[in-house]
């Protein structure tokens, strides 16, 4: 990532545009989670009437596609011209770029047509939309290259450089539990295998149940190989999170694995949650397959291990 820019403090306006594909959505959200007013897809000619009024509450994040039909890149420039003008302050121009290879894939992944060659393959479109957005790319502000990035690591990324300046610089955490037969998370860092500890679904009383219930979270941690495995664990983690900080990473991401995704990858991931929460990192859940696994054991109660 090439930066040259960095958020001035107080409210301010962002604007994100770049190739479709690039991940402008899952960087708005990310931004509308950090307390921005969010806006997708404004037609450009109602972007300066946002700021024709009083001051804005809330820094304002607003996302220009070049697929809208009033798009054109003079007309963006000059409506940020306009509203420097009417806000007393530059818009800053942040552009996701994602290299072509990535985007085909991701096109593929997803079966979509792009939106520049509805009838041509997707790589004449982004070539297409390259060309369109390549005045804006040189006049960006900053500049994010999201190719290689998973949207947990685009999310912190937008964190670091936007979120409030006390946070910025920190090392966001994500801890996500799942089940092995459905495969390894993408885009974590660790991952750690908890199918040694015992399973609750061989009790009938806990099968029913999931890993955040406090009878088998007990249960899990009543096995005599919890304590000296979690105390490891919570000492290797202590270990190694402040040196990536230090380093400058600004996600990790932890998978915890067991055979159903329900109960002990579930109750480790709330345990080791609550720990690194209490040492002052920020930490977010994701429990991948817990959805997944419920409707199957509605469906039938015998189907499936945890």
């Amino acid at each position: 990532m090439t930066e040259s820019h960095k958020a001035p403090a107080g409210q301010h306006i962002l604007i994100i545009t770049g190739p479709a594909g690039a991940g402008r959505t899952t960087a708005i959200r990310a931004l509308e989670d950090l307390g921005f007013e969010a806006i997708d897809n404004l037609p450009l000619s109602f972007f300066p009437r946002l700021f024709a009024g009083p001051p804005l509450e809330h820094p304002v994040v607003v996302g220009l596609d070049a697929r809208n039909r009033e798009f054109g890149v003079d007309r963006l420039l000059g409506a940020l011209d306009e509203v420097a003008e009417l806000a007393g302050r530059r818009p800053a121009l942040v552009y996701l770029d994602c290299d072509t290879d990535t985007l085909i894939r991701r096109y593929s992944e997803t079966r979509r047509r792009h939106p520049l060659s509805p009838t041509e393959t997707p790589k004449a479109g982004i070539e297409r939309e390259r060309a369109l957005l390549a005045p804006l790319r040189d006049r960006a502000d900053v500049l994010v290259e999201t190719g290689q990035m998973t949207p947990h690591e685009l999310r912190a990324e937008m964190a670091r450089l936007f979120g409030p300046e006390d946070r910025r610089g920190e090392l966001a955490i994500e801890l996500q539990s799942f089940s092995y037969p459905r495969g390894t998370p993408r885009g974590v860092d660790m991952v750690i295998d908890v199918r040694f500890l015992r399973n609750p679904h061989w009790d009938l009383g806990l099968r029913p149940l999931d890993g955040r219930d406090p009878a088998v979270a007990d249960f899990v941690r009543e096995d005599p190989a919890f304590g000296p495995f979690y105390t490891r664990l919570v000492d290797l983690l202590r270990f190694l999170l402040p040196a990536y900080r230090a380093e400058g990473k600004s996600y990790f991401g932890i998978g915890l694995g067991c055979t159903g995704g329900r109960h002990r990858s579930v109750a480790v991931t709330e345990a080791l949650s609550k720990t690194l929460a209490e040492d002052g990192w920020q930490v977010s859940i994701r429990h991948r397959d817990l959805e997944r696994a419920s409707k199957v054991a509605a469906l039938d109660p015998g189907m499936g291990v945890a």
